[in-house]
């Protein structure tokens, strides 16, 4: 069985903190949002390739991140873009993925992830489900309120079996999500592209999905516990709070005066925080927090922050603001300004 982890997103929604990395690679308390991925594809015997897809101009950030790790299995799959406008969508990159590393000729089962999906269940398990069932499988979760619904492409089960998709309805019919988790049969693969020449939509992977159980049976992996969806600041401090369970984590080089971290906070290596109260607030490395509170926010590298209130913000790097500064200051054009939620 052979893995792909979806990682080629530009993640334009967490700008400025994700501009210039990709947001599978942010920390999560002692780890990143992709490692838990592929700690757990490392770990299980079934798995023998691991492809990353991504795109070029995020390549060279997971080639030293893999490099830096100890993993064994992942190897880079580059699609040939660079900016967003450019991107296949995620069955088109799927499908150039599959013929790019020659998975269809493999007779392999192949199982589908999306690299910015954090969840307590762990892969194996859906794995397990996907052998015991042997037909296209997908992860799915109940986010149980049918205002969050609206975002996320929605089924309905019977016995779990998917008997119908809605993709981000107005008006939705199940408050049942499903996740960027997917396991397919060898044989499904070619279908790919009898689903992309046909004029399908190449966005979403639920509109394939949606094709193919009108063709064949399509089960459903329901689990309970956590699941989070990294695409906004939001988003990313819930994981962090999941993660570090309400407590704060400082890197052993960063340093902490006469300070209070309120629930999740975590500081990175490098930073500095002084006479400051934060609570469930990120600061990334060797970046300065004097005399501020910080709610819900997040600071980016080498970002400074003296004498202010922030709430819900994301702080771009290189960044100082400050309540006695004329303006925030820019280290070079490049830098983000404060985004206020």
């Amino acid at each position: 069985m052979q893995a792909i982890v979806l990682a080629g997103g530009y993640a334009t929604r967490l700008w400025p903190l994700t501009k210039d990395r990709p947001k599978m690679l942010l920390p999560v308390g002692e780890t990143t949002v992709i490692d838990e991925l592929l700690s757990d594809l490392e770990a299980d015997d079934r798995i023998t390739d691991v492809f990353v897809s991504t795109n070029e101009r995020f390549a060279p950030d997971f080639e030293t991140h893999l490099e830096d790790s100890e993993f064994e299995k992942p190897r880079l799959s580059v699609e040939k873009t660079d900016e967003e406008d450019e991107k296949f969508g995620v069955v088109g990159a799927l499908a150039q993925l599959i013929d790019r590393e020659d998975l269809e000729d493999n007779d392999e089962d192949l199982v589908v992830v999306a690299g910015d999906n954090l969840f307590s269940f762990d892969l194996p398990e859906f794995i397990d489900h996907f052998e015991e069932e042997s037909t296209p499988s997908l992860a799915a979760y109940d986010v149980e309120s049918k205002e969050k619904a609206k975002a996320y492409g929605l089924v309905e089960l019977d016995d779990g079996e998917v008997v119908n998709f809605q993709e981000k309805p107005d008006n939705p019919n199940s408050t049942l999500v499903s996740l960027a988790c997917y396991a397919f049969p060898s044989e499904v693969l070619s279908q790919f592209d009898e689903y992309l020449s046909s004029d399908n939509n190449p966005d979403e992977p639920g509109w394939f999905l949606q094709w193919l159980q009108s063709r064949q049976t399509v089960r459903a992996f329901t689990f309970s516990g956590a699941w989070f969806d990294i695409g906004s600041a939001e988003g990313y401090l819930e994981a962090v709070d999941w993660a570090l369970a309400g407590e704060p984590l400082v890197a052993d080089d960063a340093t902490v005066e006469n300070s209070r971290l309120e629930g999740s906070v975590q500081i990175l290596s490098g930073a500095t925080v002084t006479d400051s109260t934060l609570t469930r607030s990120v600061v990334f490395p060797d970046s300065t927090i004097t005399n501020a509170t910080l709610n819900d926010s997040v600071i980016d590298t080498e970002a400074t922050v003296e004498n202010i209130g922030l709430s819900e913000s994301v702080v771009g790097s290189h960044t100082t603001v400050s309540q006695d500064a004329e303006s925030n200051e820019e280290a070079d054009e490049d830098a983000t300004e404060v985004a206020q939620n």
